[in-house]
């Protein structure tokens, strides 16, 4: 299993529930498909660097997971049929970027010991 991370943007129109079901309905298609979900941290909404379908804001959403190869195309898939998915990008990531995002889950949980 390789080690991913995505982070994609939601669109700014969506209410509260329906990003937290959209969000939900990605992780529950990555653990179905055998993906050990890591991670998952939301950004909010942010300010784009550019417009997007004519948007300027939109809301960020971070996936850290273990999953097979073969289970991302069809995972991206899945990101291309929602039209409330504005941009998406999965890397994989390999030992030393996986250091560097154990940091900063540290540095997160230090600033918010709630969480």
């Amino acid at each position: 299993m390789n080690h991913y991370e995505t982070v994609f943007i939601l669109n700014p129109v969506l209410s509260d529930t329906q990003v937290k079901e959209t969000v939900k309905k990605f992780e529950d298609y990555l653990v179905s498909k055998g993906a050990e979900m890591i991670y998952k941290e939301d950004w909010g909404l942010k300010k784009l660097a550019y417009p997007i379908q004519k948007k300027k804001t939109g809301f960020y959403n971070l996936f850290e997971f273990k999953a097979n190869g073969d289970a991302i195309s069809p995972f991206e898939l899945e990101f291309r049929r929602d039209d409330s998915i504005m941009r998406y990008l999965t890397v994989r990531l390999d030992k030393h970027a996986a250091a560097w995002a154990e940091k900063r889950k540290e540095r997160v949980k230090s600033k918010n010991p709630k969480k």
